[in-house]
């Protein structure tokens, strides 16, 4: 070994353990992306049949839902076993087998994590219904006698974020907590077994080879062991943690989880890494959860929650900016997911916010797809221009709308039966994806989905979309690719710096020469001088149009 070998060596290990600043990461709904064995479910198997299509698009991750042995009371987010896969997927030994392979192709594994509640079938729980008030095994959730003369009424006036009360009674009087859905029951984390076991879990999949892992309602967990009454009708499962002291979201405590876990990961070489989905009252507070001995990255919801409106645009990601800069974490930037409308829709409706809302949607009604799906194109370019980290949505670079008219039959969101039939709840944007113009579905598997696509969808398939320069799928590529090339992108790829202060026009400048220019106005603009790399839409000669944006590196003398 050299000397220059010596030098290189710890500048390597770095760039390996900080891999998550700057990436790319594509979320994987496993039970809608690829069906491999024709019973209307995705699998591993139809993951592992994928993975030269993620590679080719231009990801450096993928993210997996969970994919943990369920009854699927919530798409798998009600967990029975923290440590095997749910049978309809695969086994361990495929999941193992998708982990080498999506590293030989260049691709890292986060998988999700669901640490504020179990199945009610998880042995832990049925062990504590079997076992008297108490007892150590029902110390491990949350259970509490009732209120009223006989305790028949629940211990407190909170809401489950699916609809209805947060509380349900067990045979011999006492009621136990489910902020979820009532096949959901919470875990006590004041509790220090319960700590012990998620550490073990964190291991055993670390372990198996998975490079982290996301975290699903990363501001729950720790309780206000008092049970205050929240004297609030409902909540909304998206909304921002606004109430003072609130008992059960963004406690206090729940920092001294994530720092036991980073603990964790750091023990690994190279580090493993987590991204919390965290639904707080501010970026400055997120920042909180990233401080360098917490974790490493969170979603930020802000840019989903900001409408289509340049100065907006511009304010949001300055905010969450200097909230992260200020903790030395990178902005984890995100335009859709598994639980929100898909943003093609969401950016054709009107760009007011239901009153009160703290969510991020939009009010419902008719939606103008082929101005959501220009917008879609031009907010791309945006937020991969911005420093820090993206996750995609699977199909979003397909230009796939929700899908607001599926039949009530289908629908099998818990937010539907306990909402009275009155919320549809998230099954609209998680219909499975369409990979062929024809066949039962679409090319996802050999027989129909688990969910009905659109016959329209076939037309936005990745067979359609292929070889066609215009398509959402090449803008997706393509950005993707110069995003990898341009060394002026990425997290550390150059400072920042804003561009003008226009209502409707946004500019933004990277290192030395690359200008990003996003236009919400509704009329074409000036380009700033230099050679356009590329647009989201065809540009009016010198002009970029309404509702594109454009990156365009300066002319070197």
């Amino acid at each position: 070994m050299t000397s220059a070998d010596l030098t290189d060596e710890p500048v390597a290990r770095q760039q390996a353990a900080d891999w998550y600043r700057s990436a790319v990461t594509y979320q994987l709904y496993i039970r809608s992306f690829a069906d491999s064995d024709g019973d209307g479910l995705g699998d591993i198997g139809g993951i592992r049949s994928r993975l030269p299509y993620l590679a080719s698009l231009g990801v450096d991750a993928i993210w997996i839902n969970p994919w943990y042995p369920s009854p699927q009371a919530d798409a798998g987010y009600d967990v029975a076993d923290y440590r095997n896969i749910h049978a309809p997927f695969g086994d361990l030994q495929q999941a193992r087998a998708l982990i080498e392979e999506a590293h030989a192709a260049g691709l890292k594994v986060l998988l999700d994590v669901v640490p504020n509640h179990t199945s009610d079938e998880h042995p832990w729980f049925t062990a504590a219904l079997a076992s008297p008030p108490g007892s150590p095994e029902r110390d491990r959730f949350v259970f509490r006698p009732g209120s009223g003369p006989d305790g028949d009424e629940p211990p407190n006036d909170w809401q489950s974020v699916f609809g209805g009360p947060a509380w349900h009674r067990v045979e011999g009087g006492e009621w136990y907590l489910h902020l979820f859905d009532v096949k959901q029951p919470d875990l006590n984390w004041d509790n220090p077994e319960v700590r012990a076991e998620f550490e073990s879990v964190l291991r055993f999949w670390f372990d198996l080879g998975a490079d982290g892992f996301r975290i699903d309602v990363a501001h729950g967990l720790i309780k206000d062991p008092a049970l205050p009454s929240l004297n609030l009708s409902q909540q909304q499962i998206l909304a921002r943690v606004k109430v003072p002291d609130h008992p059960y979201w963004d406690r206090p405590g729940v920092l001294d989880v994530w720092q036991e876990w980073r603990a964790v990961g750091d023990s690994y070489d190279p580090p493993k890494v987590f991204v919390a989905e965290a639904w707080v009252e501010s970026s400055a507070r997120l920042a909180e959860y990233l401080r360098p001995e917490r974790l490493h990255t969170a979603f930020d919801f802000e840019l989903m929650r900001a409408r289509w409106h340049a100065k907006e645009l511009r304010e949001t990601a300055r905010i969450s900016l200097e909230a992260h800069d200020s903790v030395g974490a990178p902005v984890m930037w995100t335009l859709s997911n598994h639980d929100v409308t898909r943003h093609v829709t969401r950016l054709g409706r009107p760009q007011q916010r239901t009153s009160g809302s703290n969510a991020p949607e939009f009010p419902q009604g008719e939606t103008d797809v082929a101005l959501g799906t220009r917008r879609a194109r031009a907010a791309i370019l945006y937020a991969l221009a911005l420093p820090g980290g993206v996750y995609l949505y699977q199909g979003e670079e397909l230009g796939l709308p929700e899908v607001e008219d599926l039949p009530e039959e289908v629908l099998q969101d818990p937010t539907w039966e306990r909402s009275g039939h009155t919320e549809r709840g998230r099954d609209g944007c998680r219909v499975p994806l369409p990979w062929q113009r024809g066949g039962p579905s679409l090319g996802f598997g050999d027989a129909l989905g688990w969910l009905p696509q659109p016959a329209s969808w076939g037309e936005l398939s990745v067979e359609a979309q292929e070889g066609d320069p215009g398509s959402m799928l090449a803008l997706y590529r393509e950005a993707l690719r110069l995003r990898r090339e341009l060394p002026q992108l990425g997290h550390d790829g150059g400072p920042l710096v804003w561009t003008g202060e226009e209502d409707q026009v946004l500019g933004l400048a990277r290192g030395n020469g690359f200008v990003c220019v996003l236009n919400t106005g509704a009329v074409a603009v000036p380009l700033p001088p230099g050679r356009v790399v590329l647009s989201s839409s065809p540009l009016e000669g010198e002009l970029l149009p309404p509702d594109a944006a454009a990156w365009i590196l300066a002319d070197q003398d």
